[in-house]
């Protein structure tokens, strides 16, 4: 019965993930997300429904538009697979459950938002504040186990306020101290190190994971953010000191670790 469930899950995935890349092409541009139908960027033709298969679609086009044969961008399928193995991968962890829609959610928040980054150097409010405002909204009826929290508020007035505690304080702390690292280092190098969608994203995942989660991964996200980034600018011999890093994708490729991690710990 679970492999059902977990198929089910990941063929929901790969629907979620085909709209999640209308978003990510869409929302840099200020488009609108449901008008008009999918629609091939170079010669702008309308796609028919059976050229928008998730996945499928691509390897039978072999990765280019049926009318102009211009390339589709490997981040169509990429995606794809994202949502769906992290759909599957959250239902074979924590079964059909409330816990399982709220991971799937925050999963595909994350996956948008990492492909927007390393795409556009974007991270659309859609997904940063209308996520920080779900994660908090799913708090109240999904709870967060009150960690930190409970070091300073000892004694609240139940479960679903705790909850909500705890997501308050996970968007709130880490937003501080991102903006205050930002603020330290613009003052101390005279440019911008984190760019107000990088503080925006931290809210989100705090919202959705609480405070000792989202710290923890800022720390994972600065370690991955690190090693990747100075392994791909020696890689393409970009000038380390002016190459703008998509932190935003690093960010978001820790918390879905640490995401799972937390899941694994319930």
């Amino acid at each position: 019965m679970i492999g059902i469930e977990i198929a089910i899950a990941a063929l929901a995935g790969l629907l979620i993930g085909s709209f999640l890349n209308v978003c990510i092409f869409r929302l840099p541009r200020d488009l609108s997300v449901v008008r008009p139908r999918s629609f091939c960027p170079g010669c702008e033709k309308m796609i028919a429904w059976y050229d928008n298969v998730p996945v499928l679609s691509y390897v039978i086009l072999g990765g280019r538009c049926r009318h102009c044969r211009e390339r589709i961008p490997l981040r169509y399928p990429l995606v794809e697979v994202a949502a769906a193995a992290a759909f599957g991968a959250t239902v074979w962890m924590a079964g059909w459950s409330p816990m399982a829609l709220k991971f799937c959610i925050f999963f595909a928040i994350l996956i948008a938002l990492i492909a927007t980054d390393m795409e556009e150097r974007i991270l659309p409010d859609e997904f940063t504040l209308g996520g920080t405002a779900l994660g908090l909204v799913l708090a109240i009826f999904i709870p967060l186990e009150p960690g930190l929290t409970m070091l300073f508020l000892p004694r609240t007035v139940g479960i679903r306020w705790d909850s909500l505690i705890e997501s308050a304080l996970g968007a709130a702390v880490p937003t501080a101290l991102f903006w205050f690292f930002g603020w330290a280092f613009e003052k101390i190098r005279h440019k911008e190190g984190l760019g107000l969608g990088d503080v925006k994203m931290i809210a989100m995942i705090g919202a959705f994971l609480g405070l000792r989660m989202s710290l923890f991964t800022m720390f994972v996200a600065a370690l991955v953010g690190s090693v990747l980034g100075l392994i791909y600018i020696f890689a393409t011999r970009k000038e380390a000191g002016s190459y703008q890093l998509p932190f935003g994708s690093f960010l978001g490729i820790a918390a879905v670790g640490v995401g799972f991690l937390a899941m694994s710990g319930r």
